[in-house]
């Protein structure tokens, strides 16, 4: 038998040209099992560390944080140390005491000048509800602690509305403020 051979049939083929089908340079990778086994650890890494990480990065804030704060004590305990070696001074504790306590030796005379900046004119200090500050001293007429208790009593004691109740004149000045103008009983 003769030796038979396959039967080829050869048919020509063209090449493509390289330049006009271009793959992406994605498609030329190739996966091997290293690679895979490198990439899975590389993400595992990353997973694992993450969190570690971002603690990390916190807890270097508040290191930051507290070392601010100790640094603004350190800085108010000098200060507070310098407060307390004035006050070791006798000459500091005598002017601190003829500022603040308007203290003078025997012999003295102190004077207090209020006001002065509003004394031009007939501009007169005056109090926050609007009435002038008089320049001699004034006893008041109105017992407060009786003016109190009956306000107490009245209010708990009475039928009336809020609107109707008026309150009692602590001012010495006859005339109640705040006090409802419709009913004066």
């Amino acid at each position: 038998m003769p030796s038979q051979k396959p039967r080829v049939r050869r048919v020509p083929v063209a090449v493509p040209e390289t330049g006009a089908h271009e793959q992406p340079w994605y498609r030329s990778i190739r996966f091997s099992g290293f690679s895979l086994l490198m990439l899975a650890i590389i993400v595992l890494f990353v997973v694992v560390l993450a969190p570690s990480l971002r603690t990390l990065v916190q807890q270097q804030e508040q290191i930051a944080q507290q070392q601010r704060e100790v640094a603004a004590q350190k800085a108010d305990v000098t200060q507070k140390k310098q407060d307390v070696a004035r006050w070791d001074d006798p000459a500091y504790i005598e002017a601190q005491a003829r500022d603040r306590l308007l203290y003078v030796y025997p012999g003295e005379e102190s004077y207090l000048v209020m006001g002065a900046e509003k004394a031009k004119g007939s501009d007169r200090a005056r109090t926050d509800s609007g009435s002038p500050v008089s320049s001699t001293v004034q006893t008041p007429e109105v017992d407060w602690v009786q003016a109190m208790l009956s306000s107490v009593l009245q209010s708990g004691l009475t039928d009336k509305t809020t609107e109707e109740l008026v309150a009692p004149d602590v001012s010495g000045t006859g005339d109640p403020t705040g006090a409802a103008t419709s009913d004066t009983k």
